[in-house]
This record gives C-alpha cells, structure tokens and sequence, in this order.
C-alpha cells in the first residue's frame, strides 16, 4: 500500500513537471510571437513610411518629420539601453527618456493620422510647421540624452583605461626590479 501510494505521488508530480513545462513553453511561444507580430508591424509601417517620404509636397515632408524622429528615438534609446547596464547613474536619464518617448509617440499618431487620414493638402500643409516645430524640440532633447550617455561612458572607458594603465605600469616596475631584497 505504501508503494502504491509512492508511486502515485511520483506520478502526480510528474504529471505537475510536464504541466508546467507545458505551460512555460506555450508562454514562451506567444512571447516570441508577440514580439515577432510587433516587428513585422514596424517593418511594414517602415516600408510605408519611406514610401510616403520619397513623395514631393507636404504629405512627404511629414512622412520624412515622422521618419526622423523614429530614428532619433531609436538611436537614443539603443544608447541608453547600452549604457544604463553599466551605470547605473544613467536611470535617471532613462526615466526622463521615457517621458519624451510618450510626448514623441503623441506626435507620431498626429503625423501619421495627418499623413493617412487627412485629404485636404491644404489642411496637412497648414499643420505641418507646428508638428515640425514639435518634432525638432523633441530631437534636441532625444540627441542630448544621447550625447551625454555616449560623452559620460567616454569618459568612464577613458579613467578605466589610465586606471589600468598605472597598473600594469607598476607591475612592469615591479616585474623589472632583479635585485633581491635585502636580508635583515
């Protein structure tokens, strides 16, 4: 009786085990999907995007605003993501960075509802300097984060490398010196 009682909680948690790996695995798959459906929503968008900026007059001009600006915040974010993994001094930069990435995700809806949805020309040329406007002040701002992450890990692999130039400048001294100590 006992090992049938054994034998029927080996089985429980094996059928848990397998449960569990079950369901892991089916999160893992709808993850990778998630993320894939979210890339090829952005390739797509992409593609459209360039195709609307290679056009003369102001739906192109605003397909171009919208274009720049996707690539200022990603350029920046890939910076900041680098750098925030090894100083941690950057998590600040990086809360500020998510405020303006919610005020450029604004403007990309009232580019691309502009660009898509509006078709008096007249009416998206008369809106355009504004957003411009918008769109630029957000660039500056997206670029002096950027500017500043990059100078500061410039200037944190610099004091590294003289750190561990006085190092090894040492140890070749150290490594030089032949004489035997002097016995007391």
């Amino acid at each position: 009786m006992d090992i049938l009682i054994t034998l029927l909680a080996v089985a429980f948690l094996a059928f848990l085990t397998v449960v569990g790996l079950a369901v892991w695995g089916v999160r893992a798959v709808g993850r990778r999907a998630a993320r894939a459906r979210a890339d090829i929503r952005r390739t797509f968008t992409d593609a459209v995007l360039n195709a609307r900026a290679a056009q003369p007059g102001a739906v192109g001009e605003a397909a171009r605003t919208r274009k720049e600006l996707r690539a200022t915040l990603d350029s920046t974010r890939a910076a900041l993501r680098a750098d925030t993994e090894s100083d941690a001094a950057l998590a600040e930069a990086r809360v500020l960075f998510d405020q303006l990435t919610g005020h450029a995700q604004q403007l990309d809806r009232e580019l691309g509802a502009l660009i898509t949805g509006e078709p008096d020309r007249g009416r998206v040329a008369a809106r355009l300097p504004d957003l411009r406007t918008r769109a630029e002040r957000i660039r500056r701002s997206a670029d002096a984060l950027r500017f500043a992450a990059q100078e500061r890990a410039h200037r944190h692999d610099a004091e590294a490398l003289d750190v561990l130039h006085e190092q090894i400048d040492l140890e070749a001294d150290a490594l030089r010196h032949w004489a035997p100590a002097p016995e007391p």
